[in-house]
């Protein structure tokens, strides 16, 4: 039977067979059309705009990148519109016309108003004075029979009242009563951590930041820490004020992960309170200089 003879004899078949024709040609065009406009396979990898001004983010259309600010954050001394964090990060591969989140330095300060500190404690001045925008500078410990309550607080060696309106991003020091004179607490773990949080949770225990070594870091705002001195043992106490000096490292998430959880006790690293020689003023070295502090 020839070809001819079998579709008239089944004409049927003609539609059926144009019908598979017909959906075959609509689906090829599909998929073309779906690959133009969803760009598959189209994409660049993402440039790390960290450290670097917004203004040259914006000025880089190459791959029809737009940036979206979410946040800015005010910090004396610093420039504004640089980048302080981006999502996706860099290195990530996007398409064209993608969106990139980002936090930047604000370009003028904004007001803050400085909250009620006297009677607090340290842990919690230090985290009043973050959640306004400020900054904690340092713990200055004076004779006072509240240990370990904030007595007063300064910037730039002159004092500070409640209520006061002040710059944000504005370092504040907490002058902190030492009570019987026997406060210590023991140095958190804080390998990791960006400088900000480092600095937050050394600071909460009543403790100091001492030197802080940047060389070879690429972007002080990521950068974490990977030695800390006195280490942690989880076991070792320091007198209140006690500076704890921190090195950091550019490392990436899984860098981080790492050196947590390789991290190991140095237990030759555990001292005995009454071993330690810093420098702490003895209660009449406070008296004899009216309110001396380290």
């Amino acid at each position: 039977m020839t070809k001819e003879n079998f579709i008239k004899k089944h004409p049927w078949m003609l539609h059926v067979l144009l019908m598979l024709g017909v959906s075959a040609v609509v689906l090829i065009l599909a998929f073309i059309f779906v690959r133009v406009y969803a760009r598959q396979g189209d994409e660049y990898e993402l440039p790390d705009m960290v450290g670097k001004n917004i203004s040259e983010a914006l000025a880089d259309n190459s791959n029809d990148y737009h940036y979206v600010v979410l946040d800015s954050v005010y910090r004396p001394g610093t420039e504004g519109g640089l980048i302080l964090t981006q999502d996706p990060k860099g290195g990530s591969m996007v398409k064209k016309g993608r969106k990139v989140y980002v936090s930047i330095t604000a370009y003028n300060a904004e007001a803050a108003v400085l909250p009620e500190l006297a009677g607090l404690s340290v842990r919690q001045a230090v985290s009043e004075l973050y959640s306004t925008g400020l900054v904690v500078g340092r713990l200055k410990f004076v004779e006072d029979p509240y240990k370990n309550s904030v007595v007063d607080q300064t910037s730039r060696g002159k004092s500070l009242y409640a209520g006061q309106q002040i710059e944000r991003g504005t370092v504040v020091d907490l002058v902190v009563g030492l009570g019987d004179g026997t406060g210590a607490n023991v140095v958190p773990f804080v390998i990791g951590k960006t400088a900000d949080k480092a600095r937050r949770d050394i600071l909460s225990v009543s403790l100091n930041v001492g030197k802080e070594h940047f060389g070879g870091v690429k972007n002080k705002s990521t950068a974490v820490v990977y030695r800390q001195e006195p280490d942690y043992t989880g076991v070792s106490k320091y007198p209140y004020g006690t500076e704890v000096e921190l090195w950091y490292t550019d490392a990436d998430a899984e860098e981080i992960s790492r050196m947590v959880s390789d991290f190991k006790v140095d237990s030759s690293k555990i001292v005995n309170l009454n071993d330690i020689e810093d420098g702490r003023p003895t209660p009449e070295q406070i008296e004899e200089n009216d309110g001396w502090s380290w």
